[in-house]
Formats: structure tokens, C-alpha cells, sequence
């Protein structure tokens, strides 16, 4: 169940905020359509061997991923130290296998190590195709002139991490 879940209910929301981010930062989502055309040309559409020539594709999708991660997590309420280094770290790494002290922090919401999401790369291929093909072939705005720094971005919890107000856009065909 946790399997099925995770992979079908992760994805859409990591969109969803991924377009909120775009609409409230344009310049990010110019430069990325920018970024897509040099490598995408002929009016083709992203394919899943064009996403290694991509790196700011997934840099969009990792900054999201950072701001808006897909599961719930609590900060703790006492600083923890490693080698050093005194943060806050949510309480949910804090029961799994992370291991802190090798600073692999790709993907932190697909865990580390033995318990890491078996579907990872799936989900990221998906979620980049999905979100290229959303910014290759579509503009966006929001309705009734309503401006990017009115959009509500509160979350609700619940198996993931999603908007409290479903994101709403117009698109028009590029």
C-alpha cells in the first residue's frame, strides 16, 4: 500500500508546487523554457533520453523538492550536531537510515540507504518529463489578473504534502 501510494501521490503534488514556484518566480520559469529550447529543438517534445542534457531541469525539480518536500517533516526541538555542523534536523530523518555523516543529500524525501524509494527513478523521470512538457509547450498565468504574490501557499497534510488551495492557471498553447 505504502508502495502504491508513494509513487502515485508524490508525483502530482512535486508538479503542482513545481508550477506554483514558476508562477511566483517568472524569471526561473523563462530561463528554463530558455534552457529547454537550446536543447530541445525542431518543435520535439522532452523525451526521456534528452533529460541527462538537462541539468537545470533537475535543479528546478530538486530546489522544489527542497522547499516543498513531498512527505510531512517536523523540525526537532533541539539542535543535533555531526562533525561539527549544530542544525535543526526534522525528526523524521532522525528514525530512518540516513546517514548524516556521508552528506548524500540528493533527494532526501526518497530516504537513504536500505530504505531508500524503490521507485526514485521512476518518479523523478516522470516528474520531469511531466513538468518539461508543461513549460515547453504551454504558457501560463494566473486568472482574474490576480498577482503571483497573492497565491496562496499554505500545505495540508495528509499522505503528502499538498497546497491547501489547489493551484489554478490558464494556459495558452506556445
Amino acid at each position: 500500500m505504502e508502495l502504491f501510494i508513494g509513487g502515485t501521490d508524490s508525483s502530482t503534488p512535486t508538479v503542482e508546487w513545481a508550477m506554483t514556484e514558476h508562477i511566483r518566480n517568472p524569471n526561473i520559469l523563462s530561463k528554463l523554457r530558455q534552457k529547454l529550447s537550446e536543447k530541445i529543438t525542431n518543435g520535439k517534445t522532452v523525451q526521456e533520453q534528452d533529460l541527462p542534457q538537462l541539468p537545470y531541469l533537475t535543479a528546478v525539480i530538486k530546489e522544489t523538492m527542497r522547499l516543498h518536500p513531498p512527505i510531512a517533516y517536523t523540525l526537532a526541538p533541539e539542535p543535533k550536531s555531526w562533525d561539527g555542523f549544530t542544525c535543526f534536523v526534522p525528526e523524521r530523518f532522525l528514525d530512518s537510515d540516513i546517514d548524516f555523516r556521508g552528506r548524500v543529500f540528493s533527494f532526501i524525501p526518497f530516504s537513504s540507504g536500505r530504505r531508500i524509494c524503490p521507485g526514485m527513478n521512476l518518479g523523478l523521470r516522470m516528474v520531469s518529463l511531466i513538468l518539461a512538457t508543461l513549460v515547453q509547450k504551454f504558457d501560463w498565468k494566473l486568472p482574474y489578473e490576480m498577482a503571483p504574490e497573492d497565491m496562496d501557499i499554505t500545505d495540508r497534510f495528509g499522505l503528502t504534502l499538498r497546497k491547501a488551495q489547489p493551484l489554478v492557471l490558464i494556459l495558452t498553447r506556445l
